[in-house]
């Protein structure tokens, strides 16, 4: 089955102007599609959400990638490639879990694979484990959790720190949708009380 791009009364405003007014449309991978319009009616803006470039103000758009996984667009974050591992249909409030263990950090940016996200983040706090690492790093308007098991460090190379740009990488089946989201599940990824 071939994927769908969704758009779901999706919204753009520049200032007062409203550029996009609640469209909702389907268009299936691999089907011809024409946007027709005068010059000005926004069909541009439509294409830059479709492709990430700009955010909706309102609804969303999302890309049906294969039956296997899709693309959300999360406000804030940008683009993502989730698993479908639950069916989630355009409007649907999804809660993405991802496994710390599985996100890669590096400093430079990483290749992408076919199904990986990449994120350009900043390290704001490190907590040293003796087998491991924890960072919690700021993307936008998210703060996520990443683990790096120890390893040898070359002499030429210091491990991440406070504060340093760093490329956060992982791959779309890394991540699950959590049926309901609850508070103690944060609880997984935070130190103890002392």
């Amino acid at each position: 089955m071939p994927g769908t791009l969704c758009f779901e009364n999706v919204t753009k405003r520049f200032g007062s102007f409203t550029a996009v007014d609640d469209v909702t449309l389907e268009i299936e991978h691999g089907k011809t599609f024409s946007l027709l319009g005068p010059s000005g009616c926004c069909k541009t803006t439509l294409l830059r959400m479709a492709a990430g470039f700009e955010a909706p103000d309102q609804g969303r758009v999302t890309d049906s990638l294969s039956e296997r996984f899709s693309k959300a667009d999360i406000p804030g974050l940008g683009s993502i490639m989730i698993d479908n591992d639950k069916p989630v249909r355009p409007g649907d409030r999804i809660h993405l879990s991802l496994r710390p263990e599985k996100i890669i950090l590096s400093r430079n940016q990483p290749s992408p694979g076919t199904w990986d996200n990449i994120l350009q983040c900043t390290i704001e706090d490190v907590i040293y484990f003796g087998s491991h690492t924890r960072y919690w790093i700021r993307s936008g308007e998210y703060r996520l959790c990443a683990e790096q098991q120890h390893r040898t460090f070359l002499l030429d190379e210091t491990p991440p720190s406070w504060n340093d740009p760093v490329w956060l990488r992982w791959h779309a089946n890394d991540g699950f949708l959590l049926e309901h989201y609850r508070e103690e599940d944060e609880n997984l990824l935070t130190l103890p009380e002392d």
